[in-house]
């Protein structure tokens, strides 16, 4: 085996000889190295590579860039540019013999990958663009391309191997194109997916990008170093005549293998083969008539018709392809890149020209078309950063150019360079020009116990997968919607931010009837939206707002939170992360839906409810007259009990529902003082804001016993303090609890429908008891949180908790000991938002200096924390309702 070194991007002028046997190796044992064969070096490389990228991405995750700057900036690193400068390191790594094998592997993922992109890719939607994506994609198109041909006369050097005109037009395209499986991440990323913006900027690349596939068979046909053009000629009218033979040969064959399919039924293992060999074949094809092979991959991709053969093959081709193969490709590009051949003072200079001005040249062309259109100029100006996004599409432009010869090592590694720029710049440009403001305007209804029993109640279900949707709907038909008091839900599906473009399609795609789902995740999507739609054809009173949520799940709750306060929203309800198994168990099917529940439950604008999905009677039938539903309340007292009992009150109006509520009491009142000084039993919330004049009420008003108050020392004043304003506490959340209990006693007193059972329970061992004895004979239970509240009653539940977001009576109720059938509803109320620690040392710290020298709080004093205990205009705590409903 004879190998002349080389730099890795000037093969062409190395003679490398192949020894046909040394595949496999024999082993170490045998005294041979392992790297000294093709397959352990292939495994070794395509491990480093995947590697590397994965490290890079970590590191940039908290910058927010794209994934495809990770994977170029590995091949970099792992190039001649950083560790290939090492002569050893390149000798050992990536051989001259290693880049057949390398190079090759890698055109085979982004040849299934360029398909799966045609399978995805809706040919109809550009069809519907409007006029103003349209121009905006073709007035940001038309300028770049103006500045990549002024750029190109610079950097042309005439060495007989390209001609001008090539050059312009594979330079000029390389700059002008606009990635767009790129750009949907990051709009993603940055919460403007739904936006108008988002949409005009994802219609604008999807037919910039279909220009640019349109120039680059142009380009590849042009770049043909023959005098004659007719080569070139020939090479377009076959590259016609294939798409032609894909559109009348190809689409209708499949179309035939699809009818001969049953329904309900995946289509066969032999029908999915054909079609990927069909794949290799037009690669083939396109290649030998001298066109890429690419394009022969997604042309025939793009003939596939939408529906389940699409489906199938996503699932089967895009993890391995776009996780594995497509990493690699990115690598090869980096690889290639040589920045120790951009020598001259002068090229690097361009290289800034290049990067400044084309960016200008998207950013002022589709400013000018944005104004034209009367769009603001910080949204043009952000529209044209969003459509400096590069990615494949340019980095295809580019290794075509190079194997063709029409760029050369340093033409090559500048638009490499110049494009991971590009790229990288635009998530902080985008983020510091443009944030969108949020004008909410507060409102009041952010609970059921608020909400007007004439209003309209508006509800967010949030759903990860159908499996969910049965439930909901029984739960949500159980509401009782009437014409009095209708229910708006708005069902959001949760769908996890991946690098797919998949993930990104089912927003932009506007779903209608009878067009089959482009991949699974949309798939799921019509599955929950037409649910919902024959929900709200049957039942009365009930409007359905289907809607999209794409985030990663470490953020999914903000966009939760924001489309509550967006809606205005009375409720959240959100599945439970364990989902029922088939031998009445509870399974977690993905972890990080616990991880959302909890974030949501700390962060949300309003009521929350957590379902536990156990069947709720098991029932699908929609019609109003078929619901039957025997729901149990488990009254303990507090906010969150409070709001459950008002939600089953509400429930409890439907003539399908038999409502039990069983109120458990303690037998002793006697509170443990050893409690109420750890402050245990209330929330942080309710022990803030001690004013003066509230002090003065819990001493009974008795002048006489302000000194007492006034002159003890300052830790024992503090202790005092927080120890009045616990028993203030409970006594103001006692007296709620007994308003609202004889209020629903006296209103529901001759209803047939309605049981109220109080049972004297002493500990957590009565508590279970009282509770199995109704759980056989309901099928839902609606219980409170109880954040904060520690009681005799629940004593030794929470030691064995496994889920504590469902509080100590909702995780009993969850667990595999209670009866398979029974779901639950575990509410929590909205309270306002919480005060900090160091805001209460500084009110109790003040108050505390002020009575020291034996004088109360000044008035200054006295205003500013009776200001502070004013309830914020998002929401009531439990003071602010006390006090309203006892003035």
């Amino acid at each position: 085996m004879a190998e002349l070194q080389q730099p890795y991007n000037q093969t062409n002028s190395t003679i490398v000889c192949y020894a046909p046997s040394m595949i496999t190796t024999n082993g170490i044992w045998q005294g041979d190295n392992p790297l000294d064969y093709s397959l352990p070096l292939f495994i070794l490389q395509l491990t480093m590579v995947v590697v590397t990228t994965r490290i890079l991405v970590f590191l940039l995750k908290p910058l927010r860039q794209p994934r495809v700057i990770s994977e170029i900036l590995g091949g970099v690193i792992l190039g001649p540019s950083v560790l290939g400068r090492s002569a050893t390191f390149s000798k050992i790594m990536f051989p001259l013999r290693s880049v057949l094998v390398i190079e090759t592997l890698a055109n085979m993922g982004l040849l299934y990958f360029l398909f799966l992109v045609g399978v995805e890719m809706d040919i109809t939607v550009i069809r519907r663009t409007g006029k103003k994506s349209l121009a905006i994609a073709v007035s940001g198109m038309v300028l770049p391309f103006v500045v990549g041909t002024v750029f190109a006369f610079f950097l042309y050097k005439s060495n007989g191997s390209m001609t001008l005109g090539t050059f312009i037009l594979f330079f000029s395209l390389a700059v002008s194109v606009t990635a767009f499986p790129v750009l949907a991440r990051i709009l993603a990323e940055l919460k403007l997916i739904n936006s108008e913006i988002g949409k005009i900027a994802l219609s604008s690349a999807l037919v910039n990008d279909v220009c640019a596939w349109i120039l680059l068979a142009f380009a590849i046909a042009l770049s043909e170093n023959v005098s004659s053009s007719l080569a070139s000629l020939w090479v377009i009218l076959s590259s016609i005549l294939f798409v032609v033979f894909c559109i009348f040969v190809v689409r209708p064959a499949i179309s035939w293998m699809i009818q001969r399919t049953p329904d309900g039924e995946t289509i066969s293992e032999f029908y999915i083969c054909l079609i990927l060999t069909g794949v290799m074949i037009s690669g083939f094809i396109t290649d030998a008539i001298g066109t890429h092979s690419v394009f022969g991959a997604f042309v025939f991709g793009l003939v596939i018709p939408n529906g389940p053969v699409g489906v199938t093959l996503i699932e089967k081709l895009e993890d391995f392809v776009s996780g594995l193969l497509l990493p690699l490709f990115f690598a090869i590009s980096g690889l290639k890149t040589d920045v120790n051949a951009i020598r001259d003072p002068r090229t690097w200079g361009y290289l800034i020209l290049v990067v400044f001005l084309s960016c200008a040249g998207k950013v002022i062309g589709t400013l000018l078309m944005s104004l034209f259109y009367r769009m603001t100029v910080r949204e043009g100006v952000t529209l044209g950063f969003l459509m400096n996004t590069k990615g494949l599409v340019e980095l295809i432009v580019l290794n075509v150019g190079r194997d063709q010869e029409v760029l050369d090592v340093q033409s090559f590694s500048l638009m490499v360079i110049a494009a991971i720029i590009m790229t990288g710049m635009v998530m902080p440009i985008v983020t510091t020009i443009y944030t969108p403001a949020r004008r909410f305007l507060p409102y009041k209804r952010r609970t059921i116990q608020s909400s007007k029993p004439d209003a309209e109640f508006r509800v967010l279900v949030c759903i990860h997968n159908p499996r969910n949707v049965p439930t909901i709907i029984n739960l949500l038909e159980a509401s009782h919607p009437t014409k009095r008091s209708p229910i708006c839900i708005y069902a959001l599906h949760l769908v996890e931010l991946t690098g797919r473009a998949s993930a990104m399609l089912i927003v932009h795609n506007t779903r209608k009837s009878g067009r089959q789902a482009l991949n699974r995740t949309q798939a799921q999507s019509d599955h929950i939206i037409n649910a919902f739609e024959n929900y709200e054809q049957h039942a009365g009173c009930v409007s359905v707002n289907p809607l999209t949520a794409i985030s990663p799940y470490s953020s999914m709750h903000e966009d939760i939170c924001n489309l509550a306060e967006d809606k205005r929203v009375g409720l959240i309800i959100i599945p439970f992360h364990k989902q029922q198994t088939v031998d009445g168990g509870m399974e977690a099917k993905n972890p990080a839906h616990q991880m959302v529940n909890k974030k949501l439950l700390a962060n949300a604008p309003c009521s929350v409810g957590i379902l536990v999905d156990r069947g709720l009677n098991g029932s699908t039938r929609l019609a109003a007259n078929s619901v039957s539903h025997r729901i149990a309340v488990l009254f303990f007292g507090g906010p969150d009990d409070r709001e459950a009992l008002f939600y089953a009150w509400r429930m409890s109006e439907h003539p399908g529902v038999r409502l039990t509520v069983m109120r458990l009491i303690t037998g002793e009142d006697a509170i443990d003082p050893a409690e109420l000084n750890s402050g245990t039993s209330i929330r942080k919330s309710e022990h803030t804001g001690i004013s003066y004049k509230l002090l003065r009420f819990l001493h009974g008003g008795d002048a006489a016993s302000e000194p007492a108050v006034m002159h003890a020392s300052s830790s024992t004043n503090l202790n005092h303090y927080e120890t009045l304003a616990i028993k203030a506490n409970q006594e103001r959340e006692k007296k709620l609890d007994e308003d609202l209990v004889k209020k629903f006693q006296i209103h529901t007193s001759n209803s047939e429908s309605i049981m109220y059972i109080e049972k004297v329970v002493n500990n957590g061992e009565d508590t279970v008891a009282a509770i199995r004895s109704i759980e056989s004979s309901h099928d839902l239970f609606i219980v409170g949180r109880g954040r904060g509240m520690t009681s005799p009653l629940t004593a030794g539940l929470t030691d064995w908790s496994e889920c504590p977001e469902l509080g100590p009576i909702g995780d009993l109720l969850a667990s595999s000991d209670f009866a398979s059938t029974v779901s639950v509803l575990v509410v929590q109320q909205f309270v306002g938002t919480e005060p900090q620690e160091d805001d209460l040392e500084v009110e109790l710290g003040s108050t505390r200096d002020s009575t020291l020298d034996g004088e109360g709080p000044s008035d200054e004093q006295n205003q500013q924390m009776n200001r502070r205990q004013t309830p914020p205009p998002r929401g009531q705590n439990a003071f602010s309702l006390y006090t309203n409903d006892t003035s």
